[in-house]
């Protein structure tokens, strides 16, 4: 019997790295429980909302986010509040498929469009491997806010 996965995301600030991957990955954030988020409404006004009325402190407040995908096919994104930094490189990483169906010049070009409006949202870019087939298309690494590695691919 196959599982579902989440992805947990060990952050300092889960609310924007949230905001980060949501604009990234296209996903949003699910309201709160048993709360009806109106269409044109931001889910994180009804989450700020439903904290206050529900007493959580203001240092609490920012605890926790999370991320779905609105097709319901993707993992489930959950960032969790840390105290300690980022000291090593991840044994694990995400990879963004930003250019499916695309091979060299046509690829990369795409690939170099993504990680442009990736860095405008505060991803930074660390390096470029070009292609080297058969082993590999090409891809672009690059670090989230938190200095999380993800690649385009």
């Amino acid at each position: 019997m196959s599982r579902t996965i989440q992805v947990t995301f060990d952050a300092h600030d889960p609310r924007t790295l949230s905001i980060f991957w949501r604009d990234a990955l296209g996903y949003v954030h699910p309201g709160p429980p048993g709360v009806t988020v109106e269409p044109g409404t931001d889910p994180l006004d009804a989450w700020d909302d439903f904290l206050e009325r529900n007493n959580v402190s203001p240092e609490r407040r920012n605890a926790a986010s999370a991320l779905e995908d609105p097709d319901g096919t993707g993992p489930r994104l959950f960032f969790q509040q840390v105290p300690e930094d980022k000291v090593a490189k991840n044994r694990l990483h995400l990879d963004l498929r930003a250019a499916p169906g695309l091979d060299g010049d046509e690829r990369m070009a795409a690939l170099e469009k993504e990680c442009d409006r990736l860095v405008a949202l505060g991803a930074k870019r660390i390096s470029r491997s070009e292609p080297d087939l058969p082993l590999s298309a090409g891809f672009i690494v690059m670090n989230d806010p938190e200095g999380n590695e993800f690649c385009l691919d």
